[in-house]
């Protein structure tokens, strides 16, 4: 009988056993995913907190941000001299064309519907942490901007970011700007006043490769 019993108790353990060694578990991702899809350590690099910067930038969250428009060396062939910037406003990218068929592709987001800008300009100037002032004309469309006719301080919810590029046509200033911003869900989309909004990352990263006067 006591054979018999621990027989039965043995076979039961090895039923057991089987049970939960046939079962599968589906590996999870160890970091950051979009869509269920791990992000590279690298982008996670790319868009770290940034605590050096005069308004310390935190990390961006790239959960929500299609990998598309992360920032990247790209094959690009065009016509225009390395070291221009061309927006692609169709698909919502900026390029800073290479020398060998190369450029920089960063993604933006650009003017919504009747506030396009397209055309050939250059880049008068840039500034980090830069004051920003409404136009006269914004103001008129949203009074709730009044208190900030004579300016707004930088700041990280300052609408130029942590850094400004200036376009102008001629002498003249068009009032569009590439900027920083860290509304990241408006990355690929047109919902600006008519400037150019890259995450705050990659305006710094832009803003240090190219010079006062770089064509666009």
């Amino acid at each position: 009988m006591l054979n018999r019993r621990l027989f039965l108790a043995s076979a039961a353990a090895t039923l057991a056993t089987g049970c939960v060694s046939s079962r599968q578990v589906a590996p999870q991702p160890a970091g950051p995913t979009y869509q269920g899809r791990p992000i590279a350590p690298e982008y996670l690099q790319m868009y770290r907190a940034m605590p050096e910067e005069r308004f310390p930038i935190p990390a961006v969250d790239l959960s929500k941000i299609d990998p598309a428009y992360y920032r990247r060396l790209v094959d690009y062939y065009s016509p225009e001299p390395a070291g221009t910037i061309i927006v692609d406003t169709a698909n919502r990218y900026l390029y800073l064309t290479m020398e060998g068929g190369k450029a920089m592709r960063y993604g933006v987001g650009i003017g919504r519907a009747g506030f396009e800008w397209g055309g050939r300009a250059r880049i008068q100037y840039k500034r980090a942490w830069p004051t920003w002032t409404p136009p006269a004309e914004m103001i008129a469309r949203q009074p709730e901007l009044e208190e900030f006719r004579n300016g707004m301080p930088p700041a990280l919810d300052n609408p130029l970011g942590a850094r400004a590029l200036y376009i102008f046509e001629g002498r003249k200033d068009t009032l569009y700007r590439l900027h920083g911003t860290s509304e990241y869900w408006s990355i690929g989309k047109a919902v600006s006043s008519g400037c150019v909004r890259l995450l705050q990352q990659d305006i710094i990263d832009l803003y240090n490769r190219v010079p006062d006067g770089t064509p666009i």
